[in-house]
């Protein structure tokens, strides 16, 4: 009975060892640095405990049919395979949540992502309408939210050194700001072209009413008079109403940032409509989808959209280039990606491990991350050798290459060659 009891003293003295060095431990991590004012805690941090992987998520569009949401988030997956690990902890993206290209899809993918504390940051959204209400809930959990593919205006800046209304400190994009494109369309059509009038349609989110909304602006400003701005619904497919409307105004060009299904209604009913036969089409990226290309009716239509000519272009922190990773992609998935945004894509996901490592640091066989941190590095970014070019972080999470290509859509029975069929280049 003695030996026993011996036996169970030093078994509890062992546990009780244990607690008491974990606690010390535990004092250790909360005094070491958290005391110095110059350290700033304010937003918590991420404890990975060894054999534990560091959490990442992607939130993007993800239709039953495919599309640009699938090719970027596999080159997410892709970008996170080519880092490697950090510090020896893996990192994982997990289960792919889908936005649903709307408000409702982006807040409860986001309710989702923060219900896990664990999580670091968010590669996403694919559409500013979902980034409206992922943005301010992810944000507010303390995560970072780096989009590929938002362009909005209304999620940054007005580039003038103002915040726009849905704009987030945390919330950062590799892709352009829709400023630049409008800016961009107004130039392509009053100095290519020579137009001098011209109507624009939207569906009246914030992508399609900014994006509209600043090349109205922008071709006024270049001496064309606008005809007509006009709002319709985005499920609306008899056009011919509306397009008799703009017809009176004798537009020369029309410029549609609108959803597919309005976009198909317009390029199909338009030739059939009086006053709009010779009228020039020109839309914007997002109607660079294969479905919506392969449409007999949508050649001979101008698409705006990111410059996706990349070149030999390389990521510093994979240190492959445009070429490479293209290649890889093929070899792993039969087909190159059908995005434009794919190269933003990958670019965001290495500016975000590279934040991840930043912010880190070894503590007791894990892995602490300080979240305010994570955000400092992403605000300091300058001259980061990416994929679409050097990227460089303003104040308010615009981090994108703004430059801007016209592709003419020649052939819908090939269409990735009509997707480097660039007509026209414009740098801000």
């Amino acid at each position: 009975m003695r030996k026993v009891a011996r036996t169970t003293v030093r078994r509890r003295w062992r546990v009780a060892g244990s607690c008491v060095l974990a606690l010390l431990a535990l004092t250790v991590m909360a005094c070491s640095d958290d005391a110095d004012p110059a350290v700033d805690r304010s937003l918590g941090t991420v404890l990975v405990s060894e054999g534990e992987a560091i959490q990442i998520r992607a939130l993007l569009y993800i239709s039953s049919e495919g599309g640009s949401g699938h090719a970027n988030l596999r080159t997410v997956r892709l970008a996170v395979e080519h880092y490697g690990p950090i510090a020896g902890f893996d990192v994982h993206v997990g289960v792919a949540l889908n936005d649903r290209c709307s408000p409702d899809g982006g807040r409860g993918a986001a309710e989702t992502i923060i219900s896990d504390r664990d999580v670091v940051g968010v590669i996403g959204t694919s559409c500013s309408v979902a980034a409206v209400e992922a943005a301010p809930l992810l944000t507010g959990a303390g995560m970072v939210l780096i989009s590929p593919s938002n362009t909005s205006p209304t999620l940054t800046s007005d580039l003038a050194g103002n915040p726009s209304e849905h704009h987030h400190s945390g919330y950062y994009r590799t892709a352009h700001n829709d400023l630049h494109q409008g800016e961009a369309v107004a130039h392509f059509l009053r100095r290519e072209h020579g137009i001098g009038t011209a109507a624009a349609v939207h569906v009246g989110d914030v992508y399609t009413r900014s994006l509209a909304e600043a090349f109205a602006s922008a071709f006024e400003r270049l001496g064309g008079e606008i005809t007509t701005l006009r709002e319709v619904g985005s499920a609306e497919t008899d056009m011919a109403p509306a397009l008799a409307g703009i017809a009176l105004g004798s537009p020369e060009a029309l410029f549609l940032p609108v959803s597919q299904a309005v976009g198909e209604s317009i390029v199909q009913q338009a030739p059939d409509v009086a006053g709009m036969e010779d009228v020039l089409l020109i839309t914007a990226d997002g109607l660079l989808a294969d479905d919506f290309m392969m449409q007999p009716e949508t050649e001979g239509l101008f698409f705006s959209g990111p410059a996706i000519d990349f070149g030999d272009n390389r990521n510093q922190s994979t240190g492959r280039s445009a070429t490479r990773i293209l290649a890889d992609y093929e070899d792993s998935y039969g087909a190159p990606p059908n995005s434009a945004f794919w190269g933003h894509a990958y670019d965001a996901t290495t500016l975000l491990l590279e934040a991840i490592e930043a912010s880190s640091e070894a503590v007791y066989g894990g892995l602490r991350i300080d979240r305010a941190a994570l955000r400092r590095h992403l605000d300091a970014v300058a001259g980061y050798g990416g994929v679409i070019g050097d990227i460089n972080c303003d104040g308010f999470g615009d981090c994108g290459v703004p430059t801007i290509a016209v592709i003419e859509h020649l052939d819908a029975t090939d269409i990735p060659a009509s997707r480097v069929n660039t007509v026209y280049e414009y740098a801000p």
